[in-house]
């Protein structure tokens, strides 16, 4: 384990938030029906916790003396995410969100561990945050697709 895998997992992990950024944005225009008015704050709630992810990332990419990628071109290509489509129906949205979130989780403990290795408990610690949230959203899209 060293520092350039770590960066490349980093940067992994910034592009994937950029893709659900812009995915979270189109299902905010293009979600309907009667679940609109909750899934749509709901949405907007997650594209700005994305954007603080983003950020976040980014700097702690910097900090420890490295360059996040930061074009679309390079998060579309180091991204594990698929872009939204705009033909999900609004329960496919949850779905496919859901799916995201839960690799985003798996590649984040994958990244904890890493860190820790390297005695980078900054970057163990964020992602363990991320984890708590992402798995306490999965658990309501959960709540809501049952």
């Amino acid at each position: 384990m060293n520092k350039k895998q770590l960066v490349d997992e980093l940067n992994m992990q910034l592009a994937n938030w950029n893709v659900l950024d812009t995915k979270l944005h189109a299902y905010h225009w293009y979600v309907t029906g009667p679940d609109f008015f909750v899934l749509h704050e709901k949405f907007e709630a997650w594209y700005n916790e994305a954007a603080e992810y983003i950020d976040e990332l980014a700097e702690r990419i910097l900090t420890i003396g490295d360059k996040p990628i930061a074009s679309m071109k390079e998060y579309l290509k180091h991204s594990s995410l698929e872009e939204a489509t705009g033909e999900e129906s609004t329960k496919e949205m949850v779905q496919q969100l859901k799916e995201d979130f839960t690799r985003v989780v798996s590649e984040s403990k994958e990244i904890v561990q890493m860190a820790e290795e390297l005695g980078d408990q900054p970057t163990a610690d964020f992602f363990i945050g991320v984890t708590a949230t992402l798995q306490k959203h999965i658990w309501m899209m959960n709540a809501y697709l049952n």
